[in-house]
């Protein structure tokens, strides 16, 4: 799916199983003391980085975890992971090709009660109940702000909260455009990024891949 939204500029590794590859100290340190799913998770997410970066030509190196809990890569590369129940995926590319990319991956299935409203403003939510029924909407409205934080964070170092950005989802060809209200000197002073998305079996992904 995700390896289906980016350019042929990003590696894209997807799997659907838990993966196990040895941890660098850096990783590991991370990691903490977390156990179980969290643990299984984060291996994975590492393991798929591992190939996704080969696949650009570079070695296996640590990819440790910032202060919010962002992948922290090897200079001249960015990427993201993303994981959720039965799907999981770390997409990289070489910094001179991109220069900010953020991915998400959702279980297809409508946000709990109450949470669309946290999401989304009162435009956006009128502008979700005109688009066809019986697909949950609000959860690709969720999952594309996500990925848009994923790759403003990195850029700027800065939260990004839900309501600094408007979506406008097309249906017609699976993209979206998320107008920014929050100022980003770092993306050369545009207001608007674009990206991708896809539900597909019982996954909703997205993908936002800003350009050189």
């Amino acid at each position: 799916m995700i390896e289906a939204l980016v350019p042929p500029t990003v590696s894209a590794v997807v799997t659907a199983a838990d993966l196990d590859t040895a941890l660098f100290a850096q990783e590991e340190r991370s990691l903490g003391r977390a156990v179980g799913r969290r643990r299984r998770e984060f291996i994975t997410g590492r393991a798929c980085s591992r190939r996704a970066l080969a696949r650009l030509g570079l070695p296996a190196t640590a990819v440790a975890s910032g202060a919010r809990g962002e992948p922290l890569w090897p200079a001249g590369v960015v990427g993201s992971i993303t994981h959720c129940e039965g799907y999981r995926c770390c997409a990289v590319a070489h910094a001179h090709d991109v220069r900010a990319l953020g991915i998400d991956a959702e279980v297809l299935a409508p946000l709990p009660a109450g949470v669309l409203e946290v999401v989304a403003g009162p435009d956006e939510r009128r502008a979700l109940r005109s688009l066809p029924a019986g697909a949950p909407w609000d959860r690709l409205v969720f999952s594309a702000k996500e990925a848009v934080f994923k790759a403003w964070f990195p850029l700027t170092g800065r939260d990004l909260e839900f309501e600094d950005v408007r979506l406008r989802i097309d249906v017609r060809d699976g993209t979206f455009e998320a107008l920014l209200l929050a100022d980003a000197p770092e993306l050369g002073g545009a207001a608007r990024v674009h990206g991708r998305w896809r539900m597909d079996g019982a996954i909703v992904a997205t993908a936002v891949v800003i350009a050189r």
